[in-house]
């Protein structure tokens, strides 16, 4: 950080900061646990010594919390994956079905920027297209915070909500699919984009109208030629920063797309198995007959939807990395 040129690339350096904070943190962390270990080491010396009964509740209470909070930073140990630290790039779609889709889908995205905001991570919605009716036709949130990328790695996949459709004058139960895609924010890999492969659109940002429309052209819609990638940004009322977003986005895209096609080559030498494809649902989320909410890949089961449905899915989270 003492270094002359250390902040001639702005963005590069931010990410070294915070690299050595949270290497910081750890540090702190492991010495903080490693003396609470010694402080109750003492304590049942103590208690030994004095035969004293009153110690008991206090050594049995700093047990306890010492466990869940070991249990804690195993977790953020386990994030040791080479893009498990970036921020990530979560998109949400909607299958078919219309509006009854659609609104499932803006569901879910509630669902994540409230865990967002009980985990303190930072959201934002770079793009987000709304249905006619309810819902949304689809979204994009960049999300940052200490291993943002690593706690979320687990939810891409498909969403499976069967429920009393609102939308349905017969109150029937209907079944409803949404496609949640997450990629790690790379900036510092090689990732060749030329001018030429890309179509930049200008567009005005939708917005509710009124007094809060924006009535300059600064939404941008980056299409990748060769692979038919299609990103938005509206976020920013400068068309400027829209486009950088919207870069960063594409960019990791591409990455993640190159590193998909790697593994699918590597497991087709090996003769592994192929990645579960678009349709088979990672999870269910029932509303009726019953509420519940299984996780199919670790047969984790929750009964409290409300709770589930208002950000608290650290239970499914810690499931799918432990």
């Amino acid at each position: 950080m003492g270094a002359p040129a250390f902040w001639d690339d702005n963005r590069r350096a931010q990410d070294q900061i915070r690299e050595r904070s949270e290497l910081s943190r750890t540090v702190t962390r492991v010495r903080e646990l490693g003396q609470q270990v010694e402080d109750l080491e003492v304590l049942l010396e103590l208690a030994d010594e004095t035969a004293d009964p009153t110690l008991d509740a206090e050594i049995a209470d700093g047990v306890a919390r010492l466990a869940k909070e070991l249990e804690d930073f195993e977790l953020k140990v386990m994030l040791s994956g080479s893009h498990d630290s970036r921020p990530a790039i979560m998109s949400i779609h909607p299958g078919s079905g219309g509006t009854e889709s659609q609104d499932w889908a803006q569901m879910l995205m509630r669902m994540y920027l409230r865990w967002c905001e009980r985990s303190g991570f930072k959201a934002d919605v770079v793009d987000l297209l709304p249905g006619e009716e309810a819902g949304i036709k689809s979204a994009t949130i960049e999300i940052t915070g200490e291993n943002a990328y690593g706690f979320l790695r687990g939810e891409a996949g498909v969403h499976r909500l069967i429920r009393i459709s609102p939308f349905d004058a017969s109150r029937r139960r209907q079944t409803s699919f949404a496609a949640v895609a997450v990629v790690p924010e790379v900036d510092d890999v090689e990732v060749n984009i030329r001018e030429d492969e890309l179509r930049i659109d200008v567009y005005r940002s939708s917005g509710p109208g009124g007094q809060g429309v924006n009535t300059a052209d600064s939404a941008v819609r980056i299409t990748h030629l060769p692979t038919g990638l299609v990103v938005q940004c509206q976020n920013e009322r400068s068309q400027l920063r829209n486009r950088d977003t919207a870069l960063r986005i594409l960019r990791s895209r591409l990455y993640e797309q190159a590193e998909k096609k790697r593994r699918e080559e590597l497991a087709e030498l090996t003769g592994a198995k192929k990645e579960i494809a678009f349709g088979n649902q990672i999870r269910s989320y029932t509303f009726h007959p019953e509420q519940r909410i299984k996780d199919h890949r670790t047969n984790v089961e929750v009964g409290n939807v409300e709770a589930m449905m208002d950000g608290d899915i650290d239970a499914f989270v810690k499931a799918y990395l432990l």
